[in-house]
């Protein structure tokens, strides 16, 4: 019992990230009707988001300290961080040890304008493009944005800790006698996923602009000839997509060490999470990231490798393909879609 609900949560932990990947992947799919292959590069730049707060909290100036000596007697030369001098020992410890879930807030308005510049800057001259031509185009883009980041941080993944307070271990195994702890962390991340997955449905279920961009994604022709601006809002939905993707990597950086080559590991899954799920579908999208997660969590046991030798690195792609054989517009998808 105790080995079945430890891979439930490493499921619903590893789906997390695969369903709120793919919810913006499916938002700018649903709205635009673009297959973005640089969407994981949005990932990827949101986790080094953190990496970049985390590091400018960290600059240092160096003092000398008379309260300290060398063997010689000579003061001794500390570094002293630049948020410590300015807003005193308690805050700035606070802010370097809460780096991480402050980058949510620096990361918010860095992701959107990235969106933005692609969207505005690359992508709306492919909107009436073959999907191909979309794909070489933003794959190449996820390219140089790989680069960019290896060229600026270097080749080696970057440990970036999560807060002290939440870097243990919870004891969710007590009250029911079961020897169960699991990372605090993690479960803070499935959390986040959470309220961000309800933020993300509640705007579109329950604002004016959300109805707006719903009705858009069911008939884009028909909102336009009722003086909507509705490309506007497809554009601002392609930033909200961007900052989603980011919130993702932002939080997964103490889970995963952010690397320059994270977003290509999670692409490609994730495009297999939103084809399950039903393109265009965001509650597929949601429903499938957390399945797959799960599945791909339980082929991960020895148990199951020592009957199966490599099922966890193929199983997510067997049941796509059974998925996609009975039920070519996958779980939740339109109909229409993907049927051709």
């Amino acid at each position: 019992m105790d080995a079945f609900i430890l891979q439930i949560l490493n499921g619903l932990d590893k789906g997390s990230a695969y369903a709120l990947i793919a919810l913006g992947l499916t938002l700018i799919f649903g709205t635009l009707g673009v297959v973005n292959f640089a969407h994981g590069a949005l990932f990827m730049i949101g986790a080094f988001c953190a990496v970049t707060l985390a590091k400018i909290f960290s600059l240092s100036a160096i003092t000398e300290d008379p309260t300290q000596k060398d063997f010689l007697g000579n003061p001794l030369k500390v570094k002293t961080p630049y948020v410590e001098s300015w807003f005193g020992a308690d805050v700035g410890s606070f802010m370097i040890d809460w780096a991480v879930p402050l980058a949510i807030i620096f990361s918010i308005p860095i992701m959107i304008i990235i969106g933005f510049i692609m969207e505005r800057g690359l992508i709306k001259h492919f909107y009436k493009r073959p999907h191909a031509d979309q794909i070489l185009v933003t794959f190449g883009l996820a390219i140089v944005l790989q680069e960019v980041i290896k060229y600026f941080y270097g080749a080696n993944p970057i440990p970036t800790p999560a807060p002290d307070a939440l870097n243990g271990v919870a004891d969710l195994g007590g009250t029911f006698g079961l020897a169960l702890v699991y990372p605090v962390w993690r479960i803070v991340y499935f959390c986040f996923s959470l309220l961000v997955i309800g933020g993300i449905f509640s705007f579109l279920q329950f604002t004016t602009f959300g109805m707006v961009v719903r009705a858009g994604m069911a008939d884009r022709e028909t909102v336009g000839l009722l003086g909507i601006n509705i490309d506007r809002r497809f554009t601002i939905m392609f930033g909200v997509a961007a900052a989603v993707a980011g919130l993702a990597g932002v939080m997964y950086a103490p889970i995963n060490s952010p690397n320059y080559h994270m977003g290509m590991d999670f692409l490609v899954l994730s495009f297999v999470v939103v084809v399950v799920g039903g393109m265009g579908s965001l509650p597929g999208a949601v429903l499938a990231g957390f399945l797959l997660g799960i599945l791909e969590s339980f082929a991960s046991m020895n148990e199951i490798k020592a009957l199966f030798p490599g099922i966890d690195q193929i199983i997510i792609y067997i049941v796509a393909i059974i998925i996609l054989l009975t039920r070519p517009r996958g779980l939740m998808g339109r109909k229409g879609v993907m049927e051709e």
